[in-house]
């Protein structure tokens, strides 16, 4: 068998299932709209996390050997908010294992630092705890997110940071396309496309839930989630979390191959943090806060 780490100069499926992802929302958002609006809105909604998951691929070095045409696949920004270069540096710099879960350093953590918690009025950490349910993450997630990511990101701009504006000025053009198709050839309205996409980011939302977890051991931080049904494959088996963090070079259509013939390594690697199925995140979490929000092992300063 082939080794599954070595990819060869143009990954097919992916390429094809970028195709597949523009089929939809054109499908979606035109003639499936203009039908029936629910379910354009429902194939709407599966294009723009799978965008996501697409956009995730192409900033590991996925489908092409050059990274610019690799890009160019993932420009238009159908989800609306998030610029595409903010999430290539912003999840690059989430790939360093040793700060996975730092209130500060891992810029993806839902974990706060417990002083800043203290300070926050008992409404906001009411707020804060139903977002640690996966109901809430689903409700207030994206918006809790998208709040907190553009905060930091004005603050630095505002401290000159170059390399975040010109990520953001380059998210203008990237807009633009997607209102351009909306104006001149979509059939939905536009409050429909904007729901569209928050739904999208509550979808992303099941993925990144439980990703990590506080844990003394960088190791044991990362997940398995065990699961082969549709948000594994619109998540592009990132539910396979450990297995993408140890081999972040490797195509999303490899890394079951990986996982099954190395289960007990990968599970002996991340302390056993393991969950069968989806099914199970939700039956066990849909009402339950997962985490604290402060982090419970937090003593930086």
């Amino acid at each position: 068998m082939a080794d599954p780490r070595k990819t060869p100069k143009v990954e097919w499926p992916t390429l094809g299932l970028v195709v597949l992802c523009y089929v939809t929302y054109a499908l979606g958002t035109v003639w499936v709209a203009d039908w029936f609006l629910p379910l354009g809105m429902a194939l709407t909604v599966i294009a723009m996390a799978l965008h996501s998951s697409l956009s995730h691929e192409v900033l590991h070095g996925h489908p092409f050997q050059s990274q610019l045409a690799s890009e160019a696949l993932v420009f238009p920004a159908v989800g609306l908010c998030i610029p595409y270069l903010r999430f290539r540096d912003t999840h690059l710099a989430h790939h360093k294992d040793s700060h996975l879960t730092d209130p500060y350093d891992d810029p993806e953590t839902n974990f706060l630092d417990p002083k800043r918690w203290a300070r926050m009025p008992r409404w906001l950490q009411l707020v804060h705890d139903f977002n640690n349910t996966l109901l809430g993450r689903l409700m207030v997630g994206p918006l809790l997110g998208q709040l907190a990511f553009m905060r930091s990101d004005a603050q630095e701009i505002a401290r000159g940071n170059t390399a975040v504006l010109v990520g953001w000025l380059l998210h203008v053009p990237a807009v633009a396309i997607v209102v351009w198709w909306l104006v001149a050839v979509g059939q939905m309205p536009v409050w429909a496309y904007l729901l569209s996409a928050y739904c999208a980011l509550s979808i992303l939302k099941i993925r990144t839930f439980l990703e990590h977890q506080a844990h003394a051991k960088a190791r044991g931080r990362t997940v398995i989630i065990d699961d082969r049904g549709p948000l594994a494959w619109i998540f592009l088996n990132n539910n396979l979390h450990v297995v993408h963090h140890m081999h972040p070079r490797v195509p999303w259509y490899r890394l079951p191959i990986l996982f099954r013939e190395n289960r007990g390594r990968y599970l002996m690697r991340n302390e056993g943090y393991y969950f069968r199925s989806y099914a199970e995140v939700f039956r066990r979490f849909f009402l339950k806060r997962k985490d604290p929000v402060p982090h419970p092992l937090w003593g930086g300063e």
